[in-house]
């Protein structure tokens, strides 16, 4: 059945917008779950610019669903996920000046130096996730330096959707999709878990959930943004049921 990962990133900005203590992330957290979010996501960048170092830890320890940790391949951050262990670890490109995650991680051009992220995370019990463009040499790349899950990005998909009249008739769209199943066939016939997400909302969604064997998709902005009208469990709980609507249909 279809899961939800919901990414808490945008609590923590609006918190660091006044440099204060709320809101807070972990009550974030707790909300989702109770609207029922099958997993947390949290990224941990660099500059830290929204999630902190103790927000991590401090979900780690009173989380009760899945947490997982988008990070960018560095030592110091395989260092810190091997210690506090989320369930899984998202390796994801990381820019300083971009805004959100702008493209997919290119495993292919970076095989020598993921397989031995990969490694050590994988040897410490975390499941290894990786945040790939829908091509099929991306999943190649992956299973071949073993990772566990593949998840698409759905960006281009969402932006077709929202330029080209926001039917997810146009071909465009359908291009979108398409490249979507080839790619989650692909990860699938590989023994790779199938997840996707990124700029996916409560209007472009369906689509994404319906695709074959897609087990996640990790939202984050959307559902944020959704939450200052109806509640964070409220927000969770709408994307949910399209979710579960969908992938039944």
């Amino acid at each position: 059945m279809i899961e939800l990962g919901v990414n808490i990133d945008h609590v923590a900005t609006l918190r660091e917008a006044r440099r204060t203590y709320e809101p807070d992330p972990v009550w974030a957290a707790v909300e989702a779950h109770l609207g029922g979010a099958d997993g947390i996501t949290v990224h941990l960048r660099e500059d830290r610019r929204h999630i902190q170092d103790e927000d991590v830890r401090r979900l780690r320890d009173l989380v009760h669903i899945k947490l997982n940790l988008e990070m960018a391949a560095t030592p110091a951050m395989v260092e810190l996920a091997c210690t506090l262990k989320p369930e899984m670890a998202m390796l994801v490109p990381e820019g300083r000046q971009e805004i959100t995650t702008e493209g997919g991680l290119d495993v292919a051009v970076q095989e020598r130096k993921l397989a031995s992220a990969v490694q050590k995370l994988s040897g410490a019990g975390i499941k290894v996730s990786a945040f790939i463009d829908p091509e099929l040499h991306q999943v190649e790349a992956a299973a071949r330096i073993g990772i566990a899950v593949c998840e698409l990005h759905t960006g281009p998909y969402a932006h077709a959707y929202h330029v080209r009249g926001r039917d997810a008739e146009s071909p465009a769209v359908v291009a979108e999709l398409e490249r979507l199943a080839r790619a989650g066939a692909a990860i699938r016939a590989a023994g790779m878990r199938f997840n996707a997400g990124h700029a996916l909302n409560y209007v472009n969604v369906q689509p994404v959930a319906a695709l074959a064997g897609v087990r996640e998709l990790h939202i984050g902005h959307a559902i944020v943004a959704r939450a200052v009208f109806v509640g964070l469990r409220e927000a969770v709980r709408e994307m949910k049921a399209l979710m579960r609507e969908a992938a039944r249909g």
